[in-house]
């Protein structure tokens, strides 16, 4: 019974965190009062910081964006491969793939790539059983605010975070993890080949993505909660020989020192921190995105 009721908190607790977009409703959710123990409340609020703090598709895109990066439609994931995924874990990360896809095709204004784009994560979605994330109604508003860049990006991101029915089997929360890994690869992806392999030196976009060796700790915690699952397995393999190369890049610590702002007479402790990545290093980077997600579209 202790289990049950574990597993019914867990269960809980992500449909309201992934499926953001259920507050869209504007329905009163009834409060279920639970007795549980500290030790499961910790669990749920380390589930809840990993989740949140790992980059969503849309904040990938936009990183990328205002870094500098120029529209490239070419390095999307071709919409004809879509027929090709037919396993879960293919179409868990394609899924996020093509998020990230649509949600920079919709930042240049290219926005019937981006409404191609939903319709073939739709695709996806179905086939993963996430039901009516991507209905017709949510095609519609897409093609009927054609011109609003800022209501396609609300449907874009209310589209990825609604994704509640992942918990209807118990591996669910695995599928998730993959969907999300497969978009901030993509992003990574987008990224690297956009950038100069003769121009690293004060480059935005490289800052941008020698940032997401942070993100990596938090991609690599997230999978290893599930890692159980054969599916999570192998792309766990994936991120942690990225990781060996992302842990090449030398991270650089100012002196802690004291400033005061005048105004306020208010005093902080400050640092700064650089990241070093050699030539040698971006490229063994580069290649091995690449070789991930030449994997992850196949």
């Amino acid at each position: 019974m202790k289990h049950f009721k574990v597993i019914w908190i867990v269960v809980l607790f992500l449909a309201g965190m992934i499926s953001s977009c259920n507050s869209c409703n504007k329905k009163k959710v009834p409060e279920v009062q639970v007795e549980v123990d500290t030790e499961i409340i910790e669990n749920i609020n380390q589930a809840k910081k990993i989740f949140y703090s790992l980059p969503s598709p849309l904040e990938t895109a936009m990183l990328i964006k205002t870094a500098g990066a120029t529209y490239n439609e070419k390095l999307l994931n071709p919409l004809s491969n879509v027929t090709n995924y037919t396993t879960t874990k293919s179409m868990a990360l394609n899924l996020g793939i093509y998020t990230t896809d649509l949600s920079f095709a919709s930042l240049f204004d290219q926005t019937q790539t981006a409404i191609n784009y939903m319709q073939a994560a739709k695709k996806l979605a179905n086939g993963l059983g996430i039901l009516d994330a991507i209905d017709n109604k949510t095609i519609q508003r897409l093609e009927e605010n054609i011109n609003n860049r800022d209501v396609i990006m609300d449907i874009i991101s209310e589209t990825f975070m609604s994704t509640s029915s992942f918990l209807k089997e118990n591996d669910r929360t695995a599928v998730a993890s993959i969907v999300l890994v497969g978009g901030w690869i993509e992003g990574l992806y987008i990224g690297t080949s956009l950038i100069d392999p003769n121009n690293l030196k004060d480059n935005k976009l490289v800052e941008r993505v020698v940032d997401q060796k942070l993100s990596l700790d938090i991609v690599l915690k997230l999978l290893e909660e599930n890692k159980n699952n054969p599916d999570v397995a192998s792309v766990y393999v994936e991120m942690n020989e990225l990781k060996k190369i992302f842990d090449k890049i030398e991270i650089k610590t100012s002196k802690v020192e004291a400033v005061t702002d005048k105004a306020t007479n208010v005093t902080t402790l400050k640092s700064t921190s650089k990241q070093i990545v050699t030539p040698e290093v971006f490229k063994e980077l580069t290649e091995k995105i690449r070789s991930i997600r030449s994997n992850f579209i196949m």
